[in-house]
């Protein structure tokens, strides 16, 4: 039986998009110039990384790369019927000042190691490409949540202190490829998670407004100098562990699986 977009609102993780995402009842997916049409509703503002107004598209036959087109046109390459690419074009639509800043960073790092004479990527648009796949948000009022988790407390954090993290947490997924992949969750998904202590006068804002004001710290903590964002800020958070992603996580014991909550690693000396 094929799915809609539609079906996935009202799942956990899904909040962020849950209204674009109703709107979408037909397991055909929105084209281009539907999810154009949808960016210009919901996010009229945004732009790449050199402010051109954002539109999808069809992939093009050749020219520049992929973040290269878009920061130079504005057009984010779109196939039709692919889960990835709509994933990938609401992500647009609801964290706008991130993805445009994550374009920009692309380009002034590639300039950058050009102009230093230096070949490959190099660790910037690498941590830049895995927090834009796999990218989640961790929000709490507890500064002790986000430290257990950070540390690979899961037992404590996700089990023990359930009530608490209820309460006072919000995770909230950046990744296009984590929502494709929480279309049919499976043992081990990862996401790569930044955590954020808040006061708890967030938790009274509306959803929308919770999106909005994450969008804006999210912006400004990538585009940070300093600290400089890096791999070394993104910590690894077992989507399946999240209260209610899997009834499975209703029983202490599926916490202590070491396959899939595994122990944080001990720098060596």
């Amino acid at each position: 039986m094929k799915v809609a977009p539609a079906d996935f609102a009202a799942l956990p993780l899904f909040e962020s998009i849950a209204g674009p995402l109703s709107r979408f009842v037909s397991p055909a997916l929105p084209d281009a110039s539907q999810l154009t049409a949808l960016i210009g509703e919901l996010a009229p503002a945004a732009a790449s990384g050199s402010g051109r107004p954002i539109r999808f598209v069809l992939p093009p036959d050749d020219g520049p790369a992929y973040e290269q087109h878009i920061h130079a046109t504005g057009e984010v390459p779109t196939r039709p019927g692919d889960w990835h690419d709509f994933f990938n074009a609401l992500a647009w639509c609801v964290w706008p000042r991130s993805k445009s800043v994550c374009n920009r960073l692309h380009l002034r790092e590639q300039a950058d190691r050009a102009a230093a004479g230096l070949s490959g990527r190099g660790p910037l648009r690498d941590a830049l490409t895995q927090f834009d796949e796999c990218g989640i948000v961790v929000v709490s009022t507890d500064p002790e949540i986000p430290a257990l988790l950070a540390a690979h407390a899961w037992e404590e954090a996700f089990w023990q202190r359930r009530a608490r993290l209820l309460e006072s947490t919000r995770f909230m997924i950046f990744g296009h490829g984590s929502w494709e992949q929480l279309r049919a969750p499976f043992f081990g998904l990862c996401a790569k998670a930044l955590y954020r202590v808040v006061d708890v006068a967030w938790l009274t804002l509306p959803s929308a407004e919770r999106q909005r004001e994450t969008d804006v710290w999210l912006a400004g903590r990538l585009g940070e100098s300093r600290p400089a964002f890096g791999k070394s800020d993104l910590s690894p958070l077992p989507l399946l562990g999240i209260p209610g992603v899997t009834p499975d996580n209703a029983r202490r014991d599926y916490y202590l699986d070491r396959g899939q909550f595994r122990p944080r690693r001990r720098r060596s000396a």
